[in-house]
């Protein structure tokens, strides 16, 4: 059962917890129209979600240094493992991820599969990020 409450005011460090229902909340006023405005611009949550999924692509190591080096241009699958210093089985992972979020775009050349980077969005998400680090 999880204890809806929060900590006694009575004394600083008491712990001791106190029941919710006992206490009064201030009435809070807002602004109703500008809520409304705001309700009216918010992103719908399938969108949100979708979103979350593209950060989560930016969310590994490996895959950022991978979109890292393809901003320098195209590359296959084994200069990518070479530079990586990983594995090709485990290079071809991580680009298969980024491939199926839309984020690299590969071709067959031969017996080779190049990859790129599917646009300019994804170079911009990146060194935004970059910048936002080194701004501090």
């Amino acid at each position: 059962m999880v204890y809806q409450g929060h900590y006694c005011a009575e004394s600083p460090g008491c712990g001791r917890l106190e029941d919710m229902n006992d206490i009064e909340a201030p009435e809070v006023k807002h602004d109703a129209a500008r809520v409304e405005k705001v309700r009216q611009k918010l992103a719908p949550l399938s969108r949100l979600e979708h979103m979350v999924q593209t950060f989560k692509i930016f969310g590994d190591p490996s895959r950022l240094r991978i979109i890292n080096a393809l901003i320098e241009g195209e590359l296959c699958v084994h200069e990518i493992a070479e530079l990586m210093d990983m594995s090709q089985p485990a290079v071809s992972h991580q680009l298969r991820q980024l491939k199926q979020a839309h984020v690299v775009n590969s071709r067959r050349d031969g017996k080779h599969i190049f990859y790129s980077l599917k646009d300019a969005h994804v170079i911009q998400i990146y060194r935004i990020c970059q910048e936002h680090i080194e701004e501090g």
